[in-house]
């Protein structure tokens, strides 16, 4: 059975990137080397992870994170 992560980076700029995925130290790495230069993080570097979650199934990560993204940009 697979689990999958919702996890929160802390940019540089202190700007936050939520996302999916279903091997949170790959998807880590990618986003700390710069795997992809076109994503929001790339830029953005060093990050800091500052949250995650773990589920078991895709859907409930997937809505977790749909929640997340709906939340205010200011927390105290």
């Amino acid at each position: 059975m697979k689990n999958y992560f919702v996890y929160i980076l802390k940019c540089f700029d202190t700007t936050f990137y939520t996302g999916v995925t279903n091997n949170l130290d790959r998807r880590l790495a990618e986003h700390n080397f710069g795997f992809d230069p076109l994503c929001y993080t790339a830029k953005r570097r060093p990050l800091e992870l500052v949250f995650f979650q773990e589920f078991q199934e895709i859907h409930q990560a997937i809505a977790f994170e749909k929640q997340i993204k709906g939340w205010s940009r200011r927390k105290n």
